[in-house]
């Protein structure tokens, strides 16, 4: 009876991670002011490792929700998805209705200095082009940001 007890007590714990959790704006932004703390006080290059290091802090929701820097001209300088798109000039990059969303991010960088935007993009979990929505915030002349999926 007791480890029956002690089993069915267990069972929350062990099935919580396999429901599907909401990634939430709050948690989003939070994410983003993580990574902004994070530069403060360790330096942006070791931000910019962490940030981009598959399995660093700034990434979370098995890579859905991830962390993102560029620059004002639009170059990456760090990114959640991965070391390969680090260095890339992304300035010109159109979701698929044709949105220049990286335009977009700067310009909301400049006019406001934090905020949401919307756009499109893949989905590492789906495979697929998805709405997505980012919250960026400037911090040292530079754009950190990180987005969530529309359900």
């Amino acid at each position: 009876m007791r480890s029956m007890l002690s089993t069915l007590l267990c069972l929350p714990a062990i099935c919580l991670p396999l429901v599907a959790q909401d990634i939430t704006h709050a948690e989003t932004e939070a994410l983003v002011k993580s990574a902004i703390a994070y530069g403060k006080s360790n330096g942006k290059e070791a931000a910019f490792m962490e940030i981009t290091h598959p399995g660093g802090r700034f990434r979370k929701h098995e890579g859905e929700l991830y962390v993102f820097v560029y620059d004002m001209d639009g170059k990456v300088l760090a990114h959640g998805q991965g070391a390969s798109k680090v260095g890339v000039n992304q300035i010109k990059a159109k979701d698929p209705d044709g949105v220049e969303f990286v335009q977009e991010r700067i310009h909301l960088a400049a006019t406001k200095g934090k905020g949401w935007h919307d756009y499109k993009y893949l989905n590492p979990k789906t495979g697929q082009k998805e709405a997505k929505t980012s919250y960026i915030e400037v911090w040292d002349g530079l754009i950190f940001g990180a987005g969530i999926y529309k359900k």
